[in-house]
């Protein structure tokens, strides 16, 4: 059960976003993350507990900050429930769309595992829907995802193999590149690898 601690920076300006402490393992059902946010100053600001089933379709997910509440699963396409800072008003939405995302280092494991690319296979395009800091709002995006291959490093572990993919956000032509290894992201935009104490898991072929 990898343990760990990334840091989140704006992937535009570089602003430090705070830091995500976090533990994940894969199990008979599929793959869960837990993870709790601290600001800059180290102060509690939200939280992240997503859970995949075999396939890599979201399941649960719940996610937390500012008060604003996030509550979603794979139903119909995705369908979720944001509900308000006061907790009197909720509101209810479904969009034709594969998976969620967001700034949590989370999405991309289960994306990956969503996809299962090969290298040299086409681009798959994939439509999303992210939940936006700070009031977890949501808004569909569309992407493209290759990935462009594979290399194993060496570690303490033995051999760790390092995935290299090439993310396409549609709308904007934004492209850039993400370096995941097991059910850990080693680096991507705003996110950093901080600290880790046990070594990424391997999920089955």
């Amino acid at each position: 059960m990898p343990r760990g601690r990334y840091s989140l920076h704006d992937p535009h300006d570089h602003t430090p976003l705070g830091e995500e402490h976090f533990h994940c393992a894969p199990g008979p059902s599929g793959w869960r993350y837990v993870s709790q946010l601290t600001t800059p100053a180290g102060d509690h600001r939200g939280s992240v507990d997503l859970a995949v089933d075999e396939l890599g379709r979201p399941i649960r997910l719940e996610l937390h900050a500012q008060s604003w509440q996030v509550r979603g699963a794979a139903l119909d396409g995705v369908t979720w429930v944001r509900t308000d800072p006061t907790g009197t008003h909720a509101t209810e939405g479904n969009v034709r769309a594969h998976a969620f995302t967001g700034t949590s280092p989370a999405f991309l494991i289960a994306l990956t595992r969503l996809l299962r690319l090969t290298p040299g296979a086409p681009e798959t395009r994939v439509r999303l829907v992210a939940f936006t800091d700070p009031v977890l709002a949501p808004l569909t995006v569309d992407q493209s995802w290759a990935l462009l291959g594979s290399e194993t490093h060496p570690s303490d572990e033995g051999g760790l193999i390092v995935d290299e993919y090439q993310v396409s956000t549609l709308d904007t032509g934004e492209r850039h590149t993400v370096h995941i290894a097991g059910d850990v992201v080693l680096a991507a935009p705003g996110i950093e690898l901080e600290d880790l104490d046990t070594p990424p898991s391997v999920f089955p072929a």
